[in-house]
């Protein structure tokens, strides 16, 4: 059985943009009464959309500004965190970059960015966190893959994008299977097309109908169809599921 605090802390990277992932999932937890830390590249806008979502929902939310990929602006902003709210016993990785560069144009630097924010920031949050879950005995870790690491690409990011997010996979089995014993599960969510700004414009009328003839349900996917499924896998009902990988897809992929 889960043994969840009443007063508790999720971790959210990258919530700050307002049509983003992240912002609807950090709304979904503090509408379920979690507390929230937030850490975005925009300290001030991390910052600021915890001041609303307190307003909001009426829990204690404060924001941090720390780029993933920094590992002492992570571990400071996680620690600042740790003294001020209530304990940290869940974790939303949602902090990401896209990748549309064909891989013929690949540039080196340009696959050790995407390797860096999407697979290596993710280790360097979710390991602080951690520290913190086991001091707790329990946890909650849910990051984001992609329906392109499994299908190889074929949406709007490629080959790097790719990649990482697919090494996130593994990376979350492993650390289930290590930090189980705590009480910890970890668990990874592949959307497929979801109507965001990460998609950089890019997602047209005719793209999402090229994406919908693909899919059983015949829609493209929004924000809050990720958010749904991450509070269910942060929720206290959630504590035998650990080590998996979730579709949230229309049907685009199946596994």
């Amino acid at each position: 059985m889960s043994n969840l605090p009443d007063s508790r802390t999720a971790i959210v990277t990258g919530a700050a943009s307002q049509r983003g992932i992240g912002r609807r999932v950090a709304e979904r937890l503090a509408g379920l009464g979690w507390n929230l830390a937030i850490i975005d590249l925009d300290g001030g806008a991390a910052a600021d959309t915890a001041s609303a979502l307190a307003e909001r929902f009426g829990v204690c939310a404060a924001g941090w500004g720390a780029d993933v990929t920094d590992q002492a602006a992570v571990v400071k902003a996680i620690d600042d965190a740790e003294k001020s709210l209530p304990p940290i016993v869940g974790l939303a990785n949602l902090a990401g970059i896209s990748s549309p560069t064909p891989y013929l144009d690949l540039t080196l630097e340009e696959w050790r960015r995407q390797i860096d924010v999407n697979l290596t920031g993710v280790h360097i949050v979710t390991q602080r966190a951690a520290r913190s879950m086991v001091s707790h005995g329990v946890g909650r870790i849910v990051s984001i893959s992609s329906i392109s690491a499994q299908r190889g690409g074929g949406t709007f990011s490629k080959t790097p994008y790719s990649a990482a997010k697919s090494g996130l996979i593994g990376f979350t089995r492993s650390i289930a299977r290590e930090l189980g014993h705590f009480g910890i599960t970890a668990n990874t969510i592949s959307p497929g097309p979801i109507d965001t700004d990460i998609m950089g414009g890019q997602l047209t009328e005719e793209r999402k109908q090229s994406f919908i003839s693909e899919q059983i349900i015949k829609r493209v996917g929004t924000p809050t169809d990720v958010a749904e499924a991450t509070s269910f896998l942060m929720s206290d009902g959630a504590g035998f599921i650990t080590g998996q990988n979730l579709n949230v897809n229309g049907g685009q992929y199946m596994s």
